[in-house]
């Protein structure tokens, strides 16, 4: 079978090494275009475009799918199918019409639940227990098609969206070498997705800010949620302070006032508290807390974002 993969961040690798592993052929890999990064601004490639180059894949990055060009060179390797991993645009009904077997994506969420482009941070900022991978049949709409396979992911009480992301990754590609497998067989019933959809936008730098007028397990899972990017953060004597770990305490408090310090900093909260265990001053390295509070003065009593 002749696959076009299309994927740009580290979630996608796992994906294109099983397709890599199946006896397929992978044709060619579209991913992002690189960026640069970091404070010497120096080129960085996408994850997937570094395994291509390491496979002798051949790599297309294009800036508009919809330029003929690109369109043309697509139509010229006559996909059997195309497989969308985390790539990071929506794909026109021009390369969506290509393929034999159609366009086959991997959801990091148990669809119409969290479409979108931002499932795993959502999943836990919004508290829920269970996630998992869908693979479906792409169409226009925004994660809309036909549901192919599903499994389900436990998320514990210590995941983050780094951490949740890995197990995800993996999961994604274990199904989707099922799902080809299983569409090469003729096997697979296309099923439309049922029930309330719910969203997952992109997330923004501006949207780790975070309110302590929240519960505590809402920050909590906000937190982790948020890490590692864009990260929770907040404000201390005009200093931004990114949290990076913290955990849900009973009491209580007044929101964002720094109720005690020692090797943490306990913060009040609208129906009890917050332990920050973690967290990284602009510009410097994430450090403990109490590492934190030896370098200033942190009394109890003052406010996060006063």
């Amino acid at each position: 079978m002749q696959i076009i993969f299309f994927g740009t961040p580290s979630f996608a690798v796992a994906s294109l090494k099983v397709l890599l592993q199946s006896g397929d052929d992978v044709i060619a890999v579209v991913t992002q275009p690189d960026k640069r990064r970091g404070r010497d601004r120096r080129i960085s490639f996408p994850p997937v475009k570094s395994l291509g180059i390491e496979e002798g894949i051949r790599i297309l990055q294009p800036v508009n799918l919809r330029e003929q060009t690109f369109l043309d060179e697509l139509r010229s390797m006559k996909p059997d199918i195309i497989v969308v991993v985390a790539y990071g645009k929506i794909l026109p009904l021009q390369i969506l019409s290509l393929p034999v077997y159609g366009c086959v994506n991997v959801h990091a969420s148990l669809l119409p639940k969290y479409r979108g482009a931002a499932p795993i941070q959502w999943a836990i900022v919004r508290g829920e227990k269970k996630t998992g991978i869908t693979t479906m049949l792409m169409d226009e709409g925004l994660d809309t098609g036909d549901i192919l396979l599903q499994r389900k992911t436990d998320i514990s009480d210590d995941d983050n969206s780094y951490t949740l992301s890995k197990k995800l990754s993996e999961t994604g590609a274990s199904l989707l070498a099922e799902t080809i497998r299983d569409l090469k067989k003729g096997i697979i019933k296309p099923r439309p997705q049922a029930g309330e959809p719910s969203y997952a936008p992109p997330m923004k730098k501006e949207d780790g800010r975070i309110n302590w007028g929240n519960t505590s397990v809402e920050i909590y899972n906000f937190v982790r949620g948020m890490y590692p990017w864009p990260s929770a953060y907040c404000y201390l004597n005009r200093e931004r302070i990114k949290i990076t770990k913290a955990k849900a305490l009973k009491g209580s408090g007044m929101p964002g006032r720094i109720e005690k310090t020692g090797n943490e900093i306990i913060v009040g909260t609208s129906d009890g508290l917050i332990s920050i265990i973690e967290l990284q001053p602009e510009g410097k390295k994430v450090m403990a807390a109490g590492e934190f509070l030896r370098g200033r003065r942190v009394k109890e009593g003052s406010f996060f974002d006063e």
